[in-house]
């Protein structure tokens, strides 16, 4: 594809990023672009926060004999390394940036339906961040990122309360973002636009929404039943006082699981946009990738117990979850077909968001593979709480859902500011974080099928050279995600501006100026055509 761009067409009204009242103007917006931003900046701050602990982490790994910190240290380490990148930026990353930016747009809204509760929505993250940084501050917290009980209920002098206070705060977040989108994609859609003509980046947003709705509110209460516990001894998780530590996990995968698709199903909707685009081809089998999207939401919800197969958990339960897990599979693997179906023959350009899009398929197909090997009783019980699970967990959540946010960034960067960011540095930023993550992660699939355990920070020495080389892997990766930060930042003064559409894309986000009205159109737009209809002469507005 040529990327050639068109003449930047003046909008007739303000675009998003006038700022004529200051950053009182941005504080008190109720616009959903700028609302947008504001989650783009304040998940890149925890994004390094988190990235920071991970590389405490595989300095620490470097030797065997744990001598940078003490075990106690080194647990507040991985504990804050994930707490911060699950709750804080796995899972609101895509909803509430690229989603909220464009899922009113992309059905041709003027807005999200409740533009309040969209700020407030912002706003209750940053608090339940700041509680969770203030955890850091304040010694940080030692129970690793799901605050197993009867360890976090009673036993652990760490600040508990105030990470999962964070945690709780920040749910809401997410319950609120959800709902907004539920009742946009429902009540907003501009004429013409049905939902067989919905982009697929929208349908994998209102799956999202359903999973945020409806299983958010179990993890708080989870959160929330802890803190009770902790502050009063109500036995309920302790066994010590009658409580039930397995019930805590029952509780919290009930939530946790399907959050893993709460984080990557945004992701394979910015990979369905990437593909099509940049192959130039319609997207092969549209209603079963949309249909995807609804059945890996429903299935997410009914196979967290493959967390628990060493709980000592009933085999009839072990054996029903191990099929459900396996089925879960499925959609994953029509969204794989269909993206590989839509790449055949067509006139596929590398640029840097199709360069992200072949990394995300490769890295997630191996992630899911892997999955399998856990859904396997026998194999999962030797491999549980080993390096083996990091590695798939971090194959999926970052080889897959962190590279579809880089990606879909890229992709709509020339939307977001009206500039663009130089291609060269793109692509090869893409390479470094596609070997840096193979580098820093595959050997732990090795690892964990010798049998290193996760969350100890000293090994056997055999186990020192693949550790040294998944370090050297890390710094790779890390490079690869500070590059970005440096040209998308130089970018907004010095990048070339960029047309309405530098990519020749299908989409109503397309069809407006660059950067969006504050109203995203001047008028109206009416869809007269399929999504997708690459090769054809229609306009998708009227």
């Amino acid at each position: 594809m040529s990327t050639a761009l068109q003449e930047p067409r003046v909008a007739e009204t303000p675009n998003y990023l006038n700022a004529e009242y200051g950053w009182k103007s941005w504080l008190f917006t109720k616009d959903h672009k700028r609302i947008a931003v504001l989650y783009i900046i304040s998940i890149t701050v925890m994004f390094f926060i988190g990235g920071i602990f991970a590389g405490l982490i595989r300095t620490e790994l470097l030797t065997p004999q744990g001598d940078l910190v003490n075990s106690d240290t080194y647990n507040k380490f991985f504990t804050m390394h994930g707490i911060v990148m699950v709750f804080f930026f796995l899972i609101p990353s895509i909803p509430a940036t690229l989603g909220n930016f464009f899922v009113p747009m992309m059905i041709g809204a003027k807005d999200l339906a409740f533009p309040r509760i969209n700020l407030l929505s912002w706003y209750i993250y940053i608090a339940g961040a700041a509680f969770a940084l203030a955890a850091i501050v304040l010694g940080g917290v030692d129970t690793g990122w799901t605050f197993y009980t009867p360890f976090s209920s009673t036993y652990s002098n760490t600040f508990v309360i105030t990470a999962a206070v964070g945690v709780f705060i920040a749910g809401f977040s997410s319950i609120l973002t959800g709902l907004n989108f539920i009742v946009t994609v429902h009540k907003m859609r501009a004429p013409g636009m049905t939902w067989g003509r919905l982009p697929l980046f929208v349908w994998a947003n209102y799956a999202t929404s359903l999973i945020q709705v409806l299983g958010t509110p179990v993890v708080a209460i989870t959160l929330a039943l802890v803190g009770l516990e902790r502050a009063f001894h109500i036995g309920i998780f302790d066994p010590a006082i009658g409580g039930d530590p397995i019930l805590f996990q029952h509780m919290f995968w009930f939530y946790s699981h399907p959050a893993v698709y709460i984080m990557i199903l945004p992701g394979m909707g910015v990979i369905s946009e990437l593909v099509t685009c940049f192959s130039r081809k319609g997207i092969f089998g549209y209603p079963f990738i949309a249909g995807s999207s609804l059945g890996i939401a429903i299935i997410g919800f009914l196979v967290w117990g493959h967390h628990m197969f060493v709980t000592g958990m009933s085999m009839y339960a072990s054996l029903y979850f191990s099929l459900l897990t396996m089925l879960v599979a499925v959609p994953s693997a029509i969204k794989v077909f269909n993206w590989t179906a839509t790449m055949f023959r067509g006139s596929i350009s590398f640029d840097t968001p199709m360069l992200y899009a072949f990394g995300f398929i490769g890295l997630f197909t191996i992630g899911g593979l892997t999955g399998l090997f856990l859904a396997t009783l026998g194999v999962d019980v030797h491999v549980t709480d080993t390096y083996f699970v990091v590695a798939h967990f971090h194959y999926v959540m970052v080889g897959g859902m962190v590279l579809a946010y880089m990606g879909g960034l890229h992709f709509w960067w020339p939307k977001i500011t009206g500039r663009l960011y130089p291609e060269g540095w793109g692509r090869f930023a893409a390479l470094l974080v596609f070997v840096g993550f193979n580098a820093t992660f595959f050997p732990q699939f090795i690892l964990g099928y010798l049998g290193q355990p996760r969350r100890y920070h000293a090994y056997a020495p055999e186990f020192q050279v693949l550790n040294v080389f998944s370090t050297a892997g890390a710094t790779i990766l890390g490079v690869g995600y500070i590059i970005p930060l440096i040209y998308m930042l130089w970018s907004l003064k010095y990048g070339p501006k960029a047309g309405d559409n530098p990519w020749r894309a299908k989409g109503l986000e397309w069809e407006t100026s660059s950067p969006p009205p504050t109203f995203n159109f001047e008028k109206t737009p009416v869809v007269t055509e399929e999504a997708y209809a690459y090769g054809k002469e229609e306009a998708h507005i009227g």
